[in-house]
């Protein structure tokens, strides 16, 4: 009993560890009972050596420790922050909140992907992104009207980015999409990041 719970906590941790992103479509709650029950399951199903009894066993040990840490979770707030996190987030006005991005185990490639498969061409089209609990992103839209300058995340444009800006125009930050406009200069340092590489920046409207 003292071992499952062990595993049981380890478990939980570990997954906490792993971030969002890591348990994407199910809760932390639904992982770790699939993955105890599954290793509970597992052993009697290969090895006739482990009795049936100890699996009954440890399959009550998690169900009722499953159901205790449900019980805490929606009986304190606290707790329920510690156990699956909060809301993060990730854009705000067309613009990574760089602290909270360092938060997350989500790679930049990744989340431009997740925003192109929203039909999002630059940064300028969102008002707000978030990355929930689940790890899923929501994302609020600028109106038409209402869509800046912003970095693009096309891997053609993106890849464009230099240190050397050769003509007067919007440009957006490669690392935090700050967008300014600016002459032509030989090197730009970024006043949100202190980061030097940029890209020409798009304002055009989203096409859904």
């Amino acid at each position: 009993m003292i071992r499952t719970l062990l595993m049981y906590l380890i478990i939980l941790f570990s997954l906490r560890l792993l971030g969002k992103r890591g348990v994407k479509q199910l809760s932390i709650f639904e992982l770790v009972v699939i993955i105890s029950l599954g290793s509970a399951a597992g052993d009697p199903m290969f090895y006739k050596e482990v009795g049936l009894g100890s699996a009954i066993f440890v399959f009550a040990v998690v169900v009722g420790a499953y159901k205790i840490t449900a019980y805490l979770v929606g009986k304190s707030k606290k707790i329920e922050k510690i156990v699956e996190g909060s809301s993060t987030y990730l854009i705000r006005e067309g613009k990574f909140s760089i602290d909270n991005f360092k938060k997350e185990p989500l790679a930049q490639d990744e989340f431009f992907s997740e925003l192109r498969q929203k039909n999002i061409t630059h940064l300028g089209q969102v008002k707000l992104t978030i990355i929930e609990t689940s790890g899923e992103l929501s994302i609020f839209y600028f109106k038409d009207e209402d869509v800046k300058y912003g970095l693009p995340i096309l891997p053609d444009d993106f890849e464009k980015r230099t240190e050397e800006i050769a003509e007067e125009g919007y440009y957006s930050c490669s690392f935090c999409g700050n967008t300014v406009k600016t002459k032509p200069t030989r090197k730009l340092i970024c006043e949100e990041c202190d980061k030097t590489k940029w890209v020409k920046s798009l304002n055009e409207t989203r096409v859904t």
